[in-house]
């Protein structure tokens, strides 16, 4: 049993002994016995979580981290904000299950969620409520547009990731992930992104004419082009397990202008860079462009408890009755944190906090040019990826990034992981984060670079294999 003090309060970063502790191993056994194979962070984060507090979690062991991964990109407040956890307890005292009815809970969050939406958009748009993930809110995006245009075929883009479900999978441009899978949704299109550091096309950014939209102008405009009108693209602003790709500005633009010159439905995936955290409230903002579906989930609660939904263009709202349902539609404890979540963002200006410690990470790891392992660092907001490639071959370096991860963990700081072959080290903070703990993470992060590029370049002279 974990006689350890429960919500502590968590200040600074401190690890004690080699990971994972005693009691964490134990715990990560029990899991490897009972759990399926599937799961995936504690096989590079080897830890045990005893409590979160603000941008700190502790784990079972007594070794606290700072979190930069903030329950990937969910926790916009970190851990246990004591303001939410409040409204919670209060909700759950009245009601936490609703299903689609109205209720002053579900009323109040969906009024939020609308006036966080760009002048004038939101007079144009519906909320649909759907089951609590990402994935669950992709699969009805599809669902709606397909019922509204008539059409079957999706168009995403290489790098994507939409989910785990069927459909989710299906978009996603993980081959791993799909490849056990037979028979997956047909009809899915996917073209090239504006991923500039590797370039799809081999073309580079000073001499390119962003072909790679071009590509897809020519394609579906093309009538022997062998794509029929679809049914909607679906699109990240910023590939997030793709490893934090923003798309540049002439490629976004130019995706909403082909789809609304074709009548095509554009579905923009913020479940990773909604509710602030690149800067302003949805990414699509900073692109100039309006979408007729906006997928959201991840943040919408503040505090990790699961919503998901999307917020769409009234005239693609052709759904009958019953069309789309999910029993955990009606999450009210998620509802009344999310009303309050907001509330939180207009009064200690949270999103002026993300761009002010954007530019402060911008700052910081700038010195990481100099690094003949980093092919690139990139990033919006508080949503921030360096690339790790070898400087001999160009290959993406996979190992030097989880080496890093975990160097960076044994000096208390959580990261994750993502791009092709898992080369990009992401930071996904909370957005309420200090800049002392910014500093104070990057200097980490920096020193678990450093350490680790050292490394890999000694087995590079040494002809060690990599």
């Amino acid at each position: 049993m974990n006689t350890l003090p429960q919500q502590t309060t968590l200040t600074s970063a401190h690890v004690t002994g080699p990971l994972p502790g005693p009691r964490s191993a134990e715990l990560l056994a029990h899991q490897e016995l009972n759990e399926s194979n599937a799961r995936t962070y504690p096989r590079h984060l080897p830890i045990a979580i005893a409590e979160g507090s603000g941008a700190f979690v502790r784990d079972v062991d007594n070794n606290v981290f700072i979190d930069f991964l903030a329950g990937a990109g969910v926790l916009s407040l970190g851990h246990s904000h004591p303001e939410l956890v409040e409204v919670v307890a209060a909700q759950l005292r009245s009601l936490s299950h609703g299903l689609d009815f109205p209720t002053p809970a579900k009323d109040a969050f969906t009024t939020a969620q609308l006036s966080m939406l760009p002048w004038g958009l939101a007079d144009r748009m519906k909320i649909h409520f759907c089951g609590p993930t990402g994935a669950n809110a992709v699969d009805a995006a599809v669902k709606l547009c397909k019922t509204a245009t008539g059409r079957g075929d999706i168009v995403c883009f290489q790098g994507a990731f939409h989910g785990s479900s069927a459909m989710g999978m299906a978009l996603t441009g993980l081959v791993e992930q799909k490849q056990p899978v037979a028979n997956g949704m047909p009809g899915v299109h996917f073209f090239p992104y504006s991923y500039c550091a590797q370039c799809p096309l081999g073309l580079h950014p000073e001499t390119c004419s962003t072909n790679c939209v071009q590509f897809l102008e020519h394609s579906l405009k093309d009538p022997l082009g062998g794509i029929p009108l679809p049914a909607a693209v679906i699109m990240e602003m910023v590939q997030g397990e793709g490893g934090v790709v923003p798309a540049t500005a002439e490629f976004a633009r130019t995706v909403r202008r082909v789809t609304r010159e074709l009548g095509i439905p554009l579905i923009i995936d913020e479940i990773q860079t909604g509710c602030g955290r690149t800067g302003t409230w949805f990414a699509f903002e900073q692109y100039g462009i309006e979408p007729d579906v906006i997928v959201a989930s991840k943040a919408l609660s503040g505090i990790g408890l699961p919503v998901a939904l999307i917020i769409y263009n009234k005239d693609l709202d052709r759904w009958l009755p019953g069309a789309h349902t999910g029993t955990f539609r009606g999450n009210q404890l998620a509802f009344a944190a999310g009303a309050a979540a907001v509330e939180i963002f207009r009064r200690d200006d949270v999103l002026g906090n993300v761009r002010s410690r954007g530019a402060q990470i911008a700052g910081l790891l700038a010195p990481l040019v100099g690094n003949p392992w980093v092919r690139e660092v990139r990033g919006r907001g508080l949503m921030w990826g360096i690339e790790f490639a070898d400087p001999e071959t160009g290959r993406p370096a996979g190992d030097l990034a989880r080496a890093v991860q975990r160097n960076a963990l044994e000096l208390g700081l959580i990261l994750e992981c993502g791009g092709r072959d898992d080369c990009v080290v992401r930071l996904l903070p909370p957005l309420n984060i200090t800049e002392e703990l910014v500093n104070t993470a990057c200097g980490l992060l920096l020193a678990a670079i450093a350490e680790q590029s050292s490394v890999a370049g000694h087995r590079t002279t040494t002809g060690a294999v990599r």
